[in-house]
């Protein structure tokens, strides 16, 4: 593929004499003297050898340390064959495929990112990605208000992601719809809880996190149950933050949720420092219209051939502005390509490879936990992340482990939440070793 040079020097001037401008400082003016840099930036200047030599000093001074850190961002081995691909400059340098005939490997990799989402969830139809799991989630809950117009009230489980129900918060505080809240038990939802807050005829929506944001594994048949006995109208949303759980579990959709939607930064992308993320979102084939963002479909041109297209597209740069479904969600695409290319590696056989390793090294963690003085399990099935509870000072525990080269968890008073619990994850980054280290750790604490 060769460079792309977008404006000659000419270009520039006709693009100025169209305006009616001078020069190009002269596109400036509404902005006030003071408020103009016009000064040259005082940035250093460096070799090669020595800008590297900067980053070397600037990355030594991080403090490397094994991490059993996750709360919604998952650290798993990432094959080098997705950053070489990945990285192709045809992939790097692609844009919005607005132009299908020029866009067709964006649009193929898009296609198969919504085939492959579909078969994890077990729902009809994915959109091409979102920004990120809180997002999606907000997002869902807007779509399932659209499917159910007068209804006004969504019930949002307390064990879903606290800042995913913080975002949502935000997007719905305008919009006239009531957010009520069911608490849990050990961090898994309140049947009985749910079961009263059904009979209100004014729910449109029932969120539930599955996984949740805890590492439990919600009981999805039993609620789904009741949602369709009490308020057989309502959308059942269900979350998930760890998609690789779904290498083992049963997809949400085959217990009858209406829109499956979270987080997909575990296929094939770096934690980095919290993002870049990936969010997906899958329905039913009777819900599409009301789905957010877009749809690539599959077809075949006048020769035959198999192409693809922009199937649904509601977004305001193809329709109107008022009759998009949102107006502040986009494909994150480069991160979907990197989603789609690990996927592929894996493989239907290596996904449930990789999601029992997790899950059998998160359940030899949760045993030999078990077996300490200070720290206990708060019981419930769950597949790589699990919730600790102790009487040692969770701060101090922290900060001395991360000394002795351990990140032993999230505290989860960083959410606002209890003070005494500690979020765990265990991946195929982690060892036996680093967990019986860990258990010592947990052991000597005070």
């Amino acid at each position: 593929m060769s460079r792309f040079f977008p404006l000659s020097d000419d270009d520039r001037r006709e693009m100025l004499r169209k305006v009616g401008a001078d020069n190009i400082q002269s596109l400036f003016s509404s902005i006030p003297e003071n408020g103009q840099f016009k000064e040259t930036l005082n940035i250093p200047s460096y070799s090669e050898q020595e800008l590297l030599n900067v980053f070397r000093e600037l990355a030594d001074a991080n403090t490397p340390v094994r991490s059993f850190a996750g709360a919604g961002v998952y650290a798993h081995y990432i094959p080098a064959a997705v950053d070489s691909l990945a990285s192709r400059e045809e992939f790097l340098t692609a844009y919005t495929p607005y132009q299908p005939e020029i866009s067709q490997g964006t649009l193929q990799s898009i296609f198969e990112y919504q085939t492959y989402m579909c078969a994890l969830t077990g729902m009809e139809v994915s959109n091409a990605s979102m920004y990120d799991g809180a997002t999606a989630f907000a997002e869902a809950i807007l779509m399932a208000k659209r499917a159910v117009k007068k209804k006004n009230t969504v019930l949002i489980s307390d064990a879903i992601h606290p800042h995913y129900r913080k975002v949502a918060e935000s997007y719905l505080k305008n919009l006239g719809i009531t957010i009520t809240a069911i608490p849990t038990v050990n961090h898994r939802i309140e049947m009985d809880v749910l079961v009263t807050a059904l009979e209100n005829e004014d729910v449109f929506g029932v969120a539930v996190g599955y996984p949740n944001f805890f590492g439990i594994v919600e009981p999805l048949d039993e609620i789904a149950a009741a949602v369709r006995e009490k308020a057989p109208k309502a959308m059942l949303i269900s979350v998930t933050t760890e998609p690789l759980a779904f290498g083992l579990l049963t997809p949400p959709g085959e217990f009858g949720v209406d829109i499956a939607c979270g987080e997909a930064q575990s296929f094939g992308n770096y934690p980095g420092f919290g993002g870049p993320l990936l969010g997906f979102l899958t329905t039913k084939q009777k819900l599409v219209r009301n789905m957010p963002g877009r749809v690539v479909g599959q077809t075949t041109d006048v020769d035959g051939k198999t192409g693809y297209v922009l199937t649904l597209s509601a977004r305001e740069q193809h329709i109107r502005r008022e009759k998009a479904t949102s107006n502040i969600c986009s494909n994150q695409g480069w991160c979907m390509l990197r989603a789609v290319i690990y996927l592929a590696l894996l493989g239907k056989t290596g996904l449930k490879e990789l999601a029992e390793l997790n899950h059998r090294l998160a359940e030899t963690a949760k045993t030999a936990i078990s077996k300490t003085a200070r720290f206990k399990v708060v019981p419930g099935m769950s597949f790589n992340e699990f919730v600790v509870r102790s009487d040692a000072d969770l701060e101090d525990f922290v900060e001395h482990a991360v000394v002795n080269g351990m990140f032993p968890g999230v505290r989860l008073s960083k959410f606002g939440l209890a003070k005494d619990e500690m979020l765990i994850t265990v991946t195929e980054m982690n060892t036996v070793e680093d967990i019986h280290r860990l258990v010592e750790l947990m052991e000597a604490a005070k």
